[in-house]
């Protein structure tokens, strides 16, 4: 029983740490992954030059032509801005042949890009994002370029040929009219001049934490594919790094049909507004939704299509499985007419595609000991194991100075600490020592208890009783074949006084002698015999002494050598002698001189 409550102790204490609440499985994720996940930044930088515009007079006069037929039908209002509407919108369908580009050139310095997702696949610094976030064609430059560095020419060009119409007072709308008409015509005929592509990495702060002052570290293009709908994929690799927290990549089987998937990414409607802070925008979002079906394009390349929310800028996000593998990254989503993201349909490049390049490149995806050590950490931290998720925190600290987010998690275990919020078990080895403490505390009391118990019971024997201790092992032979205790020299230099054994140490004292019978040969003691006292018999005859009280009274146990040769047997009758119990006087005396015995027997303690 004590070794089982001992086990008991052992096995119950630790469970204390499952008392936790239950973290979802959202938060899991983002804490394990988000380290991993980086803002990427593609910048193209240039001179733009686009001409100046003239109007081509014959085509013009003829559209003027038109619009006065229309006024005559009564297809158009016959006012003047009417009739400007009538004359923007038709040059803005055929620009070019209305307009014509000549001297002399106009020049900007521009710099364009966007940001997309990207995610450490190896600690020594590959990184996976999408083939559309590392470059872009030409039709997509010239717009970008067109989007971001004309629009200065765009707003002058549409007042000048609004203010050659005499008249005609310059309102928004028609201003809007004949802005679009040169930016068609501008971004037809722009140039770029002296273009440079980079590629970069937003990287946290030593020491943890991100702030506007994280760096763009350059980024070296290693591989891509070919733009949605093809495979879009792209290889990165920023050199110089190690211990970089990374992510595990899972298989297609790892989901299917009505799982969640969770993606991980910057949107573009964070990054790109003003009123959020820096800090902010560097932290990656979270969203999750079904797996709606497995899709597969015109040129063969599979998609997995879902309803977990996206945004421009998240593309090249990894997207997991409930178990925090990646099984996929964003691309793309469905756009609205008027621009806007679609919600409920993201496309994702299925996680085979993305180990096919990586083996084309011999690219072994890698957990490094910083993830290692960091998982580990956070799995004690939301068990609310304080003081064993502390030490490891440190230590991914140390292996990697720049991790964003292991600053904090320190800071709030050491909160926690202090508020008497730990729960960390104690190590196994206390648990044993305590059991084993228990097992020798119970086990002492139960050998206490026996001892009492032995005690109680010789307190309780009768009092008087001489029990003889065995001194040097069995019996031995004797004459006759009687058998005998131990004799003197055995190692206790006892003798035998008036038929008792004396322990060692032990001296006789002077007694009567017993009955008068100074002929008994060997100093043995003949057991009482019935039927009356023989003076050569003392004690024979003698009535027993009744109880007294609890404690019973023993008369010592007949002697084995008490028979000596030429002494007649107890069941033999002695011719001439008094039969039994004729002399009473002797037999009190004996009866004192037993009791005189006893009494000095009891009062001496043996030595050691």
């Amino acid at each position: 029983m004590a070794a089982l409550a001992a086990v008991a102790v052992v096995t119950a204490a630790p469970a204390s740490a499952d008392t936790a609440d239950e973290v979802p499985v959202g938060t899991k994720l983002a804490a394990r992954t988000h380290p991993a996940v980086q803002l990427t930044s593609l910048t193209y930088s240039g001179e733009v030059v686009v001409p100046t515009s003239q109007v081509r007079q014959g085509p013009f006069q003829q559209l003027v032509e038109d619009a006065t037929q229309a006024v005559i039908a009564g297809k158009i209002p016959s006012d003047e801005r009417s009739i400007a509407k009538f004359l923007f919108q038709r040059m803005a369908a055929d620009v070019d042949r209305y307009l014509e580009p000549v001297t002399p050139e106009r020049t900007a310095k521009a710099q364009v890009g966007g940001m997309c997702t990207g995610w450490w696949v190896t600690p020594d610094g590959y990184m996976v994002t999408g083939a559309h976030c590392v470059e872009l064609n030409d039709d997509e430059l010239s717009q970008t370029f067109a989007q971001q560095a004309l629009q200065k020419f765009n707003k002058q060009d549409a007042k000048e040929i609004i203010n050659g119409l005499q008249g005609i007072e310059a309102d928004k709308e028609l201003l809007e009219l004949a802005q679009q008409v040169y930016v068609t015509f501008n971004t037809n005929h722009l140039q770029i001049r002296g273009l440079q592509k980079s590629l970069s990495v937003l990287q946290s702060l030593p020491g943890g934490g991100v702030d506007k002052t994280a760096k763009e570290v350059p980024a070296e293009l290693v591989s891509v594919g070919e733009s949605y709908p093809g495979k879009d994929f792209a290889l990165l690799k920023v050199n110089g790094q190690q211990n970089l927290p990374t992510v595990p990549l899972g298989d297609d089987a790892d989901v299917q049909t009505g799982n969640t998937l969770y993606i991980s990414g910057f949107p573009g409607l964070v990054t790109n507004t003003p009123w959020f802070s820096v800090e902010s925008k560097l932290d990656p979002a979270l969203t999750e939704g079904p797996y709606n079906a497995k899709r597969t394009t015109q040129e063969g390349v599979p998609y997995i299509q879902t309803q977990a929310p996206s945004y421009h800028g998240n593309s090249g996000g990894p997207v997991f499985s409930r178990a925090g593998k990646v099984v996929g990254m964003l691309i793309a989503g469905t756009v609205s007419e008027n621009g806007e993201a679609s919600e409920n349909e993201s496309f994702v490049l299925p996680v085979s595609v993305i180990k096919e390049k990586l083996n084309e490149k011999n690219i072994k995806p890698s957990a490094s000991m910083t993830t290692t050590k960091y998982n580990e950490a956070l799995d004690d931290f939301f068990l609310r194991h304080y003081k064993d998720a502390l030490p490891k925190f440190r230590e991914v600290q140390a292996l990697f100075p720049s991790h964003p987010y292991v600053a904090k998690y320190i800071t709030d275990s050491q909160q926690a600490i202090s508020s008497g919020k730990d729960e960390t078990p104690q190590p196994m080895w206390v648990w044993i020592a305590i059991g084993a403490g228990a097992l020798v505390v119970i086990g002492g009391g139960l050998l206490l208890l026996l001892v009492l118990r032995r005690r109680g019971k010789a307190s309780a024997s009768p009092q008087g009783q001489a029990s003889a201790p065995s001194y040097g092992g069995g019996p031995f032979p004797g004459p006759n074949g009687a058998s005998y205790p131990a004799q003197v020299g055995a190692g206790y230099g006892q003798q035998p006084v008036n038929g008792q054994v004396l322990p060692q140490g032990w001296q006789p004292q002077s007694l009567p002698p017993a009955g008068g019978d100074a002929q008994r040969s060997g100093g043995g003691y003949e057991p009482p015999r019935p039927g009356g006292y023989d003076p050569q018999r003392p004690g024979e005859g003698v009535e027993p002494q009744r109880p007294d009280g609890a404690t019973q009274y023993v008369r010592p146990a007949p002697s084995p050598y008490a028979q000596q040769p030429g002494r007649p047997q107890p069941s033999q009758a002695v011719p001439g002698q008094a039969p039994a119990g004729s002399d009473a006087p002797q037999v009190a005396d004996l009866e004192r001189e037993i009791a005189e015995l006893r009494r000095q027997l009891q009062h001496r303690q043996p030595d050691a």
